[in-house]
């Protein structure tokens, strides 16, 4: 059976403070995650001073500071990333950070993480696209606001600079925090594997846990879902994302729903249901005494459990023909 990777998007729910990092950390890890993802970037290299806030952030954050300020705010320095990665392995969970800018890229890529989460803004950033290529092994690509055209772009930038197609999977994604159920759209991600053929997924900004669980019984191998310790803390992700009882419990439906899936597909019964049926299903009785020699008939026969004579689906063998011997009410018949 083949794991779901579910990836604990702390991204910049820290809010800056590592003390809050590392309880994520200990959240994600407690939950059973596979790994706990932040978000590496120098503000200066990611937006310009003037850029306005995304809706979402505006609503979500209740301060006035431009895209720029707020970001500043929210960065992680090298000796954080060390640090978070030393903690991450002391808590057995894997560290991922997603990279913003070509520095954070190769900076990730000096300190030994070779899997790249490639953020859905930066899908069309074709420069982007070659340095993760040149640098990572392993790739994982939203596609928020993308259509499959984008996509195609995208993933062929990957191959074209040397990316083995068996290192990438995509992840189905909607970029509105949260997003709305009726704009989920998740059998786009069953559109992504037919045009592509890559391993799928789903980056999940609703609200709840219904639809990752629903992605991964539609196959999907990544899921990445925002988590906080707390929904009111300041900040622009918090409300679109888990909290750590709810991880929880995402956790434990995926790991539930991958071993469900995880059967031949051949409709058998299963070992476990084989006991139950004898006393599930029906045989043939006698519903009065009956005596050798006696046609059976509708008056004097019918069908009960438990069912270890005969099979009703021999019904119309049975009715006319006669009794081999006596057979009191309730026995199983006999021919």
């Amino acid at each position: 059976m083949n794991k779901v990777i579910i990836i604990a998007e702390a991204g910049v729910n820290h809010n800056g403070d590592m003390d809050i990092a590392k309880q994520l950390i200990d959240v994600a890890a407690d939950a059973g995650v596979d790994y706990v993802k932040f978000q590496t970037f120098k503000a200066s290299k990611l937006v310009t001073k003037s850029a306005t806030r995304a809706d979402y952030q505006n609503t979500n954050t209740a301060n006035n500071d431009s895209q720029y300020e707020m970001l500043k705010k929210l960065e992680l320095s090298k000796k954080n990333h060390l640090d978070l990665i030393t903690y991450c392995k002391a808590k057995s969970v894997k560290f991922l950070s997603t990279g913003f800018d070509l520095d954070s890229l190769t900076f990730l890529s000096e300190i030994g993480i070779t899997l790249s989460k490639i953020p859905s803004g930066e899908i069309t950033n074709l420069p982007y696209l070659e340095k993760v290529a040149s640098l990572y092994s392993d790739f994982i690509l939203s596609t928020g606001m993308a259509n499959i055209e984008e996509v195609k772009d995208a993933y062929k930038v990957l191959i074209d600079n040397g990316v083995k197609p068996s290192s990438i999977t995509i992840l189905h994604c909607n970029t509105e925090y949260p997003t709305p159920m009726a704009d989920v759209n998740l059998k786009a991600m069953l559109h992504i594997e037919k045009e592509l053929g890559t391993a799928i997924g789903y980056s999940d900004h609703t609200l709840g846990i219904e639809v990752p669980i629903a992605a991964v019984a539609l196959g999907a191998k990544v899921i990445e879902k925002h988590f906080t310790l707390d929904r009111n803390l300041p900040g622009p992700d918090h409300r679109a994302s888990l909290e750590p009882n709810e991880l929880k419990e995402m956790v434990k439906a995926i790991r539930n729903i991958e071993v469900a899936i995880s059967g031949s597909g051949i409709k058998e019964p299963s070992p476990s249901e084989m006991k139950n049926k004898a006393t599930g299903r029906k045989s043939i009785v006698a519903i009065a005494n009956i005596s050798s020699g006696e046609l059976l008939n509708e008056n004097n026969i019918s069908i009960k459990r438990p069912g270890t004579g005969i099979s009703p689906m021999k019904w119309h063998n049975v009715i006319g023909s006669k009794a081999i011997r006596n057979f009191k009410e309730d026995e199983l018949i006999e021919i």
